[in-house]
């Protein structure tokens, strides 16, 4: 395999669509540590031809946005575990819309709504590429995990905030992560 497209066409976007686990990887622009996080639950979407985007959950950490606010670099990765052996990656610049912003309430429709929404990270994409994965094992999906959804749940949108002020106000590297700010009145979930 091992090609190169131009962009997110219609089969391919059917594809990742259709794959129930990607992997986010950012890093610092310098120094500090390189963050792989595993993204489930039905959060990606192709916006265009050249531009995707994820739903964002409150988790324990805050890395991804972090990183992404400071130099915009982000891979996504999508490995088939079941079928024809396939490994594809999105390359490009991110942004972090939360929902302090316009567009936020736009993006976020895109997906059902989630307890714990906290930002839509938007990929201009500038590289896809795949690979053969043939190293990747064959799994079988048996659901999806919703501890991360009954969590939001039970804390509620006013412990969601202060759970985010607590543990999303930086990256373990002390980038700046979420403030109050960004929280705005189009908080869903």
């Amino acid at each position: 395999m091992g090609r190169v497209y131009d962009g997110i066409d219609v089969a391919l976007g059917a594809w990742l669509l259709a794959q129930p686990l990607f992997f986010v990887a950012t890093a610092p622009a310098v120094g500090g540590h390189v963050n792989v996080s595993p993204k489930g639950l039905d959060t990606f979407a192709v916006l265009e031809r050249r531009c995707v985007a994820y739903l964002d959950l409150t988790g324990s950490g805050v890395e991804s946005i972090a990183h992404v606010r400071e130099n915009g670099r982000i891979t996504l990765m999508f490995c088939a575990f079941e079928g024809a052996p396939r490994i594809v990656r999105i390359s490009g610049a991110g942004r972090v819309v939360v929902p302090s912003d316009s567009d936020f309430a736009g993006l976020a429709r895109r997906w059902p709504s989630q307890p714990g929404s906290r930002a839509v990270i938007v990929v201009d994409v500038d590289r896809v590429a795949d690979s053969c994965g043939f190293g990747v094992p064959r799994m079988a999906l048996i659901d999806q995990r919703e501890e991360l959804v009954r969590s939001a749940e039970r804390r509620g949108s006013d412990g969601l905030r202060e759970y985010r002020r607590a543990r999303n106000a930086q990256s373990i590297d002390g980038l700046p992560g979420l403030t109050g700010s960004d929280e705005g009145p189009a908080e869903r979930g």
